[in-house]
């Protein structure tokens, strides 16, 4: 068995959702699910299949984030991951919609942050292990950190 670090690649302005899914018509129900939930979404998907073809199955609307998707499955290598890259949207806008969609087993980041994808190789095939997103705390929150907190989410529309 080895382990692996894969380095996601996020362009500028754009998050990453990481996930796991299952059948081959996943990219069609994400794709769907993805531009139903916000009206200027930009979007890239790319699913690795993991079994008869073992093909980077992939859509979107956007041909470059398209091809980050596709270069990241890639590079996971991982049967059964699914790799979104999103734009003009946020992860908070699409997860609800993703977690209905019925082929998402499980979905294990979604962030603008430096992402590093922890894959094991095993016999013939490959695992994700996990995910390190960002850093590690720094501290815990004082209560100015809290007021700034709820007035950011007040700012954006989230918190009465």
């Amino acid at each position: 068995m080895q382990t692996e670090l894969v380095r996601l690649e996020i362009p500028e302005g754009c998050n990453i959702i990481l996930g796991q899914a299952h059948f081959i018509k996943t990219v069609d129900d994400v794709y769907q699910a993805l531009a139903g939930s916000a009206p200027r979404i930009r979007f890239g998907i790319a699913f690795n299949e993991a079994s008869q073809e073992r093909l980077i199955r992939h859509d979107g609307n956007e041909p470059s984030l398209e091809e980050v998707a596709v270069r990241n499955a890639m590079a996971i290598g991982v049967g059964h991951a699914l790799v979104i890259v999103l734009k003009d949207a946020y992860p908070i806008n699409v997860m609800g919609a993703l977690k209905a969609v019925p082929e998402v087993c499980a979905l294990h980041c979604a962030t603008a942050n430096p992402v590093q994808v922890i894959v094991m190789q095993a016999g013939g095939g490959r695992a994700l292990l996990g995910v390190i997103d960002g850093g590690s705390p720094l501290g815990i929150e004082a209560p100015q950190d809290r007021e700034a907190r709820h007035r950011f989410l007040k700012d954006i529309g989230y918190h009465p």
